[in-house]
């Protein structure tokens, strides 16, 4: 299976391709595209939404291209198209969303609504063959753990029973430790 899928959940544009394995091996990333938005949103002392949302606009197309190109694929090849749903900056995620749902709908193609959070959590599983060996039992079910996310305004502890079946030990109430880490860097 062959999903291009788009990343907008705040200030970065992603787009990347990957094809699926058989289970044997890892996915394959055919591209990888990010454009940053850091030099526009400096000069606010932050992210401003609105202005992450037009640049989104202004990025997605030429990402979409280039991410084809190097993937030497046509968009009519892929099986299905991924963007992330939440949690995020909501007019930042509309975009990728409608963009995934538009190429969805166009090449009558499954769309698929990603969860940031959530794709921290099985992200090893895209990594080599022994990085997913590690996570999984032998039948490939996901092995308990307890994971740690750090990603934007989100530090989280959640327990991981297996595939979809979470709970959250903790969380960050007033602050991220990302946003803590930025802080005390521009401090310096």
């Amino acid at each position: 299976m062959t999903v291009l899928a788009l990343e907008t959940s705040c200030d970065e544009t992603a787009v990347a391709i990957l094809r699926g394995s058989n289970g044997d091996s890892a996915a394959e990333l055919l591209a990888s595209e990010v454009a940053s938005q850091i030099a526009v949103h400096e000069k606010y002392g932050g992210i401003v939404p609105e202005i992450a949302s037009r640049n989104h606009l202004v990025h997605a197309p030429r990402l979409l291209e280039r991410a084809t190109c190097d993937a030497k694929i046509e968009m009519s090849q892929m099986d299905a198209f991924a963007a992330t749903s939440g949690p995020g900056l909501a007019s930042s995620l509309m975009i990728g969303a409608s963009i995934a749902r538009g190429l969805a709908i166009g090449f009558n193609k499954p769309y698929l609504a990603i969860n940031h959070l959530e794709g921290h959590l099985l992200s090893p599983f895209f990594l080599s063959a022994s990085h997913r060996e590690a996570a999984t039992t032998g039948d490939g079910a996901v092995r308990r753990n307890v994971s740690l996310i750090v990603s934007g305004g989100h530090t989280m502890s959640i327990f991981v029973r297996s595939l979809a079946d979470y709970q959250l030990i903790g969380r960050t109430v007033d602050d991220a430790a990302g946003a803590c880490a930025r802080r005390r860097s521009e401090t310096f």
